[in-house]
């Protein structure tokens, strides 16, 4: 956990003001009992009304002074704790934003969403709860014990006792406790997993009718958390009663021997009363400090978890002084190219891939299903990295160059269009943060999304819903295309990005695409062979391979999987070279 090593360094001051106050409000209540045992032994023995009122108004005085420190130590913690959960919140939210796909991958969404929320709010209520109440207790504690131990040596036998006895319940519950409290953070990560999935796909729920389906997989990781809660907090639940009754009978064995002194006159009666006070001071600081380790226990789980993110090291590496040739700015190679996804096991999603895209050329992608097409245009960004194999981005090996500026080159529309809640204006401006109100225009009217976005009452200032819920799936695509093309890039990659568009306003798009684009080399992934047979260059793959590379003609007579491609979309009938 070196993560803290940061937040310790800039808080340690800050916290050690909050201890300060901390400790004189312990002080003064270990003061107190002491102050009463001189009140009973001297000013009430003696009948000396005029001690009793000075030593009232001594204690009056010393409460209201740990009052104060109280307030203050109150107004601190707050300000810490709260000032460090948004600061680690945010930094954790920073790393996840810097690590690759694969070291994303690692996780499941469900549980990052934890770590940021649950996992942070555990460790900020910990840190809260040390400068409130988690110091005091062990002060209270030890101050009680000494000042027990000044007042009567006799009767501190007993505390000789019941410490330890104390000591080793709690060291049991924080073993005990541990395993069990993470079990419990991992059935929180798969109910918020159900839930995020039931968000996300709830028109699908809806149209199949699934409620009842959906309910009871919910139910099912619902019970099972509840389940794991109550495994960890029945395996707590014998700590504290334990606690207290070790020190209740602690309680009455000081009774019993102050009683037997105070018979034979060796112990004053103010003596066991401020020894009781002291004793329940102690009882008080230990179950305190017994639920400081219940916290603690959930604390270290969830801070274990977040530091499993912060361990992640981008396992991409560049050289920062690498640039790119501007001579050969947009040109692609794929050089012996092999990938798999880490953990996968079988052959490789990409096998021997080795294709040359020219700056300014229009290269058509097609195969089946699984043929790992966005797999193949999802190296060349570095959203993973080649597992063998070379990929070259304007002449430069892309593992060499930094993944930011290589991706300032290069704009993606993907296969799932993701917009997000804003207006229209905003979301066309994630291509180019500094995009003028006329290139949003320009870049609307090649992707076709002009005329309706200018058709609606607010035009570009309208408001789109999470993930552009009020828009249709090709309106969101041409959305999602003109923020594309408003960034200008020098390699536009199109993941099958027209599915949900009509024939006829998928012509029109890449007809505009022709003018818009030119001089950028284009990738178009599709799944319609309509999409791609006019393309410079179509490469076909088949199970991560390729298996024809050419244009429409070429391929038709040489290529079989491209042939039976275009069978299945277009009919035998069509071209005579198809039966041939």
């Amino acid at each position: 956990m070196s993560f803290f090593r940061k937040y310790v360094k800039k808080y340690w001051k800050m916290f050690i003001v909050a201890v300060l106050f901390l400790t004189c409000e312990a002080l003064a209540d270990l003061t107190l009992p002491t102050v009463m045992s001189h009140i009973i032994d001297v000013g009430v023995a003696d009948r000396n009304m005029n001690y009793v009122l000075s030593m009232g108004g001594f204690m009056l005085l010393i409460t209201g002074l740990g009052a104060l420190a109280a307030t203050g130590r109150n107004i601190v913690a707050s300000r810490v704790s709260q000032a460090f959960g948004t600061e680690l919140r945010q930094d954790l939210f920073g790393k996840i934003q810097t690590l690759s796909f694969e070291n994303i991958d690692q996780f499941e969404r469900a549980s990052l969403i934890t770590r940021l929320t649950n996992d942070v709010t555990q460790v900020q209520n910990f840190t809260n709860g040390m400068m409130r109440i988690f110091v005091k207790a062990p002060l209270l504690c030890i101050g009680s014990l000494i000042m027990a131990a000044r007042l009567n040596s006799q009767l501190a036998i007993v505390l000789a006792v019941v410490v330890p006895i104390v000591a080793i319940l709690i060291a049991l519950n924080m073993k005990i406790g541990f395993p069990r409290f993470i079990r419990v953070q991992k059935a929180l990560d798969k109910v918020n997993g159900v839930m995020r999935e039931y968000l996300s796909g709830v028109r699908v729920v809806k149209a199949f009718n699934r409620f009842d389906y959906e309910v009871e997989k919910f139910q099912d990781v619902n019970q099972s958390y509840q389940a794991r809660s109550i495994e960890a907090m029945r395996a707590m639940a014998i700590f504290n009663p334990a606690i207290m009754l070790t020190m209740n009978l602690g309680i009455i064995a000081v009774l019993w021997f102050g009683g037997w002194g105070v018979d034979r006159g060796t112990i004053q009666v103010g003596n066991i009363i401020a020894f009781i006070n002291y004793m329940t001071q102690i009882l008080f600081a230990l179950m305190t400090i017994s639920m400081v380790f219940n916290m603690f226990v959930r604390a270290k789980a969830s801070a274990l978890r977040i530091g499993e993110v912060f361990d992640q090291d981008n396992k991409m590496s560049w050289r920062e002084e690498t640039e790119l040739d501007p001579a050969t700015q947009g040109t692609i190679e794929f050089d012996n190219v092999s990938f798999s996804y880490e953990g996968a096991s079988g052959d490789p999603v990409i096998k021997h891939i080795s294709l040359t895209c020219l700056a300014g050329e229009t290269v058509g992608i097609i195969g089946s299903t699984g043929s790992g097409k966005s797999s193949l245009v999802g190296l060349i960004p570095r959203f993973y990295d080649a597992t063998s194999g070379t990929i070259r981005v304007g002449g430069v090996d892309v593992t060499q160059i930094d993944p930011a500026k290589l991706r300032e080159k290069i704009a993606i529309v993907p296969q799932k269009t993701v917009l997000f809640t804003g207006t229209v204006t905003e979301n066309i401006r994630w291509g180019k943060e500094d995009a003028t109100m006329e290139e949003i225009v320009k870049a609307s009217e090649a992707a076709q999304a002009h005329p309706f976005i200018t058709s609606f009452p607010e035009g570009y200032e309208t408001l789109l819903g999470q993930r552009g819920v009020n828009f249709s799936g090709g309106q969101k695509q041409r959305v999602s295309i003109a923020r594309a093309l408003v960034r200008k890039p020098e390699i536009l990659i199109l993941d099958d990005c027209t599915s949900a568009v009509d024939t006829a306003t998928e012509a029109k798009i890449k007809e505009a695409l022709k003018t818009y684009t030119q001089g950028l080399t284009c990738l178009i992934i599709a799944q319609r062979i309509t999409s791609v047979m006019d393309a410079d260059k179509i490469v076909v793959l088949d199970q991560g391979e390729i298996v024809g590379i050419g244009k429409h003609d070429r391929l038709m007579k040489e290529c079989l999987v491209y042939q039976e491609i275009y069978q299945s979309q277009m009919g035998k009938e069509v071209h005579k070279d198809v039966e041939a």
